[in-house]
């Protein structure tokens, strides 16, 4: 056993390193240069999406005893973590380390670790914790399409590219300022990432081909987005959807996107900021040269709400290894307090 069960300790570390962004929604929220250590007991596992959620009785530095909502990854990801729905069980005591929310007054936080009283050590996504070549897979890809996985690097850069933005026009500065993540997050409501943020979520992608089209479906709300490549334009006055309409051609060996008529979105690309229906956007996809690797650069034009246009690149693993799994999502769970 970790303690006895009239045992809680409650402390707080601070730490000087950040650690990655792996929420679906903005890693604004949390406190990632904090990490809170909790010793507890399990009042409630919920197994579920967007979000698997551990809620932890314990003491506060008043005696107190309070509920804290830790919450961590969707189920597959969890799953190929050697996670399950039984992992935790309510009454179990555990250390949990998580980072805190910003808001001091919200016992919240997105789960580091959390230790179980029979020693087992659970974290969240362990398996993309090295990339694939590292694993020595032996998988190497001789063209774009295939599973290909977000390692947490390419999801930090992409939210690092997104918070050192200064290219907001006054009026997308004003919305951000007015922006709450807990109710304003479009994926707090099951709404999906337009790209280029669809491409850096930190779950599986897969890319496959016909005569004249490439599909990319992510894992994230089951989100698939079509790029015909049979010389077609864009169609005029067509409705504006989530993913837009996506055109593409070769260059050589480098696939070329272009994608117009996207809805508007409130975090499509900078968090908070809205991104409007006149934006564009290009893309480029190219297999690396060991081919383990998907190159990907990206160009986003919106004179609504962009100064100039905003640059960026990411890189995706190849990872056949993975299963691919559609992540649901669960208007409840994703609207819970504080989840966003």
């Amino acid at each position: 056993m970790l303690f006895s069960s009239a045992q809680f300790i409650f402390f707080v570390l601070t730490i000087t390193i950040s650690l990655p962004v792996f929420a679906h929604h903005s890693g604004s929220i949390f406190d990632q240069n904090s990490v809170v250590a909790l010793e507890g007991i399990v009042s409630d596992f919920s197994w579920g999406n967007p979000h698997v959620y551990i809620h932890v009785e314990a003491m506060d530095a008043a005696g107190e005893i309070i509920e804290w909502q830790i919450e961590t990854d969707a189920t597959p990801i969890l799953t190929r973590s050697g996670w399950s729905s039984a992992s935790l069980r309510p009454g179990e005591q555990v250390v949990v380390r998580a980072n805190p929310d910003v808001d001091p007054q919200r016992p919240h936080g997105r789960l580091i670790s959390v230790a179980t009283g029979d020693g087992a050590l659970l974290t969240p996504r362990v398996s993309f914790k090295s990339r694939p070549s590292e694993a020595a897979t032996g998988a190497i890809a001789s063209d774009i399409t295939g599973i290909w996985s977000t390692p947490l690097a390419t999801n930090a850069h992409l939210w690092q590219l997104r918070s050192s933005a200064r290219t907001l026009t006054a009026r997308a500065l004003a919305a951000q300022a007015e922006y709450d993540v807990a109710r304003d997050s479009p994926a707090g409501k099951c709404i999906a990432y337009p790209t280029p943020t669809f491409l850096g979520v930190p779950y599986l992608n897969e890319i496959y081909m016909s005569d004249n089209k490439i599909t990319i479906r992510g894992e994230l709300f089951g989100s698939e987005r079509v790029i015909y490549t049979d010389g077609r334009g864009h169609p005029e006055n067509a409705k504006h959807t989530n993913q837009g309409h996506s055109i593409g051609w070769w260059e050589d060996d480098v696939l070329v996107v272009e994608t117009r008529l996207l809805a508007e979105h409130r975090s499509a690309l900078i968090d908070g900021a809205p991104m409007g229906p006149n934006r564009h956007v290009i893309e480029r996809f190219s297999l690396s040269d060991d081919g383990r690797r998907l190159l990907i650069d990206f160009l986003v034009e919106d004179p609504d709400y962009l100064t100039e246009p905003f640059a960026g690149d990411m890189e995706w693993d190849f990872a056949p290894q993975f299963k691919f799994i559609n992540i649901d999502c669960d208007p409840e769970i994703s609207a819970k307090p504080w989840g966003g």
